[in-house]
């Protein structure tokens, strides 16, 4: 057997494991050329083993495929960037935003411009989560959200409303903010997914089956999987974070991933492995590869905010910019003394990133939030670099 390319890191690893902090993992490192897949542990405890192709939900590093997808159509000419989101979602034009927050939904300003597409990438659309002083309050706007179906926060439970029937209950909604002002998480991708379905003229799956799962073959990436299949994808488990044990979680089960979503949900609705995954993310290492224009590129993996909106975003974001469906350092932390790594975090404890000034990738796939919540993504990233 060989050694691995980073024995901390796998050292730290399968001691995450052995302590069951999680029953198991798959993780890939990319150092330039030298690439290793590691698959430890079990997919669920007392379960089987991991497989490097274990198939796992990836959340929120959704996020940055559906950003690749919208390049796509830019690069065609099929979209622009600056063009208003009016043409293909007229459901959101002539925008209401809220005078306050907290305010009456009847209680609004005009918008002063229209929301664009790239308002949509850079999460700047206004309208998304709420972590700050509290997550998601009781606000009219949270409340009028969740009394329409449209999950505006977390993955699972789903929306069962098809695309055309969430955009329209969503245009019903007053904007929170003045569109390209503050960024505000997770509605956008959301948003995104619709706009780029149309503007391809067809469902947001075949599209990104066609355009970027297929030449970058990633057989093991969509929305769905087949029902023989539904064994490879782990449990899901999370404490309540204050010590307590890890409990498997009744949402995102397994036999709910065997079928077409009415909702293909542009920021957490995708399954991945840890190997389909690295090639998107060796294909916008290399500039595009081909596949994406180099431009398009650079975009997505620059910081598109302000100072003022990295320093309001809040505790999502943590001091990092945005890019393109990604977060992008902006200045040294306690991985590397270089800012310009870009990547971002799921929720059901999925990280992925890519430091372009050390040619280093670095991806983790668990199901268990815990990992990503309380220091485990973090533990990865900076021992990655350790090499």
């Amino acid at each position: 057997m060989t050694s691995p390319l980073n024995e901390e890191l796998t050292a730290a690893m399968t001691g995450r494991v052995a302590r069951g902090e999680l029953p198991g993992l798959v993780y890939a490192v990319a150092y330039g050329d030298d690439v290793e897949v590691t698959a430890l542990g079990d997919t669920a405890f007392g379960g089987t083993p991991m497989r490097p192709d274990t198939i796992f939900r990836i959340a929120s590093l959704t996020k940055p495929v559906l950003a690749a997808a919208t390049m796509l159509l830019v690069d065609d000419g099929t979209i622009a960037l600056d063009e208003p989101v009016d043409r293909l979602l007229p459901e959101l034009s002539d925008r209401r935003v809220l005078r306050t927050l907290d305010a009456p939904l009847d209680d609004t300003v005009p918008a002063e411009r229209p929301i664009t597409v790239e308002d949509l990438l850079t999460f700047r659309l206004g309208q998304g989560m709420i972590t700050e002083p509290s997550f998601q309050p009781a606000y009219p706007i949270v409340q009028a959200a969740r009394d329409a179906e449209l999950v505006l926060d977390v993955p699972d439970p789903r929306t069962p409303l098809d695309p055309d029937e969430w955009l329209r209950r969503f245009g019903r909604l007053p904007l929170m903010d003045q569109p390209g002002t503050r960024w505000r998480y997770n509605t956008g991708t959301l948003v995104l997914g619709v706009l780029v379905a149309r503007a391809a003229g067809k469902p947001l799956g075949e599209f990104l089956a066609e355009r970027l799962f297929a030449p970058l073959n990633m057989t093991g990436t969509g929305f769905w999987l087949p029902e023989e299949q539904a064994d490879r994808l782990p449990a899901y488990y999370m404490s309540d974070l204050q010590g307590g044990p890890l409990q498997e979680q009744p949402v995102s089960a397994a036999a709910e991933w065997t079928r077409p979503p009415a909702f293909p949900s542009g920021s957490a609705g995708l399954l991945s492995t840890a190997a389909d995954y690295l090639a998107f993310a060796q294909m916008l290492r290399r500039n595009g590869d081909g596949l994406l224009s180099e431009d398009s590129v650079r975009r997505m993996t620059t910081n598109q905010l302000t100072p003022e909106q990295v320093g309001s975003a809040g505790m999502l974001l943590g001091g990092r910019g945005w890019g393109y469906g990604m977060a992008v350092t902006v200045t040294p932390d306690d991985a590397a003394d270089v800012p310009g790594r870009y990547g971002w975090e799921g929720g059901y404890g999925t990280v992925w990133f890519t430091d372009p000034h050390r040619d280093l990738i670095g991806i983790a796939l668990t199901q268990v939030s815990d990992f990503y919540i309380l220091g485990g993504a973090a533990e990865f990233t900076r021992l990655a670099y350790a090499r």
